[in-house]
């Protein structure tokens, strides 16, 4: 049997994204996943038990096919989203072969003398130069990455970035829109490593720190920077603040320095975010004012807890523009907000959030507006918006997410960019 026709037996589309958003033209495995692992099948079938780690594994297309096909075992995988973990181990629960492989944070333990890498490839260049950074240093001297992704997110940059770590990096042949680098040869780096990089702003005081998947890197992002002109007017009796989807850190280390009554939660899904928050506090002296929480979309966070969160949400849904990723964290916030809290947001002017904040949250005013962005508060009324909380409760349970979301397709392709800014691709 031919490895093509193994990778038949495994169930693709049996797969799902839950917890992460889930949507009809959303999936959980592409045809990369496919090519990556049929590019390194005859390697996988002769592969001792732990030697294999798996990196950027969206949903458990690469692990799970691993284990089920090729037979592996002792698999290492590090996700970088918290959702891609918990959906992993939903697919695991589901598909068989939750036993097969354990997760990891990024670091040496990932790579120590592993023979295999399989990967899917990030789109952003210091993710992959950190990542590969790292394989280099601890993977063993035999080490063969298998590195793939769609063709319309490769680069060359990305195979002379991988040239940097490794002796020898191949490309394949592009295969359904898909294409595999082979990196072999790992090149032992003396000095230490760069990252987390960091960065002063003058202009807040501050320094900003950065891992490498980190959103907007050590840069102050301009829609992060005009809603800080507002800080002063957020809820100024509270004493608690959540910063959602907090990145860097930046914003929460700088309301913390701006409002010394306030403690700050900064929070995010991505791994390298929280890494990079914690390095935020720590550079500028303000551990002992923020705490960082590594959560899906403040899943672990009580009911009507928090008297205030700010967010600068996001429009991508992994490489797709998708309102989904939005609607769930403001619905997250709606159920971490207590009655009278504010959720102060902003966003790009063409994306009309106003009336899903208005509909889940509360009450919605804007408080300012440039030619490109909008700063908007929404005060959680005693009932929230007009969707209850056991409603978007629901949505936490395993199998909810596609109806949820899905139903509200239309509005998220009517405020899609491609569509109000001109044609910008929604792939």
């Amino acid at each position: 049997m031919t490895e093509n026709a193994q990778l038949d037996d495994f169930d693709f589309n049996g797969l799902r994204r839950f917890p992460d958003v889930e949507a009809p033209n959303l999936f959980a495995s592409d045809a990369s996943d496919r090519l990556i692992l049929a590019t390194a099948a005859a390697t996988l079938s002769a592969l001792d038990d732990g030697r294999l780690a798996i990196m950027g594994d969206r949903y458990g297309a690469l692990t799970l096919a691993a284990a089920a096909v090729f037979g592996a075992t002792g698999i290492r995988v590090h996700q970088d989203g918290r959702s891609s973990e918990l959906a992993l181990r939903n697919n695991a629960a589901r598909l068989g072969g939750a036993g097969s492989f354990r997760q990891l944070p990024l670091g040496p333990e990932l790579f120590d003398g592993v023979s295999v890498v399989l990967w899917q490839l990030p789109r952003g260049l210091h993710e992959l130069s950190e990542v590969a950074d790292l394989m280099a240093r601890h993977a063993g001297d035999d080490v063969q990455v298998f590195a793939g992704g769609r063709v319309k997110h490769m680069t060359p940059a990305m195979k002379e970035l991988l040239r940097e770590s490794f002796g020898t990096v191949t490309a394949g042949l592009a295969r359904q829109k898909s294409r595999v680098l082979t990196a072999r040869e790992p090149r032992r780096p003396a000095g230490p490593t760069r990252y987390p990089q960091r960065e002063y702003n003058a202009e807040l005081g501050l320094w900003i720190c950065a891992h490498g998947a980190t959103f907007a890197g050590t840069k102050l992002d301009i829609g992060s920077r005009y809603l800080l002109d507002f800080a002063a007017e957020m809820k100024p009796d509270a004493h608690r603040a959540i910063d959602l989807g907090c990145g860097s850190g930046v914003l929460a280390a700088a309301l913390a320095a701006r409002r010394p009554d306030l403690r700050v939660t900064a929070t995010d899904q991505s791994a390298a975010a929280v890494a990079s928050a914690k390095a935020t506090a720590a550079t500028n002296s303000l551990t002992g004012r923020i705490d960082v929480v590594h959560d899906d979309a403040m899943a672990s966070f009580p009911d009507e807890s928090a008297e205030l969160i700010i967010l600068n949400p996001p429009f991508h849904v992994g490489s797709s523009v998708h309102a989904g990723a939005a609607l769930k964290l403001f619905d997250a916030a709606a159920r971490v907000l207590s009655p009278g809290g504010e959720l102060w947001t902003v966003f790009n002017n063409h994306l009309g959030y106003i009336g899903q904040l208005e509909q889940r949250v509360g009450r919605t005013e804007v408080r300012g507006r440039t030619a490109k962005f909008t700063v908007a508060v929404s005060t959680k009324s005693s009932g929230g918006g007009s969707r209850t909380i056991a409603d978007r409760n629901s949505q936490q349970h395993f199998g909810s997410g596609a109806e949820n979301y899905a139903s509200e397709r239309t509005w998220a392709k009517v405020c899609s960019p491609k569509r109000l800014n001109g044609g910008l691709s929604s792939e």
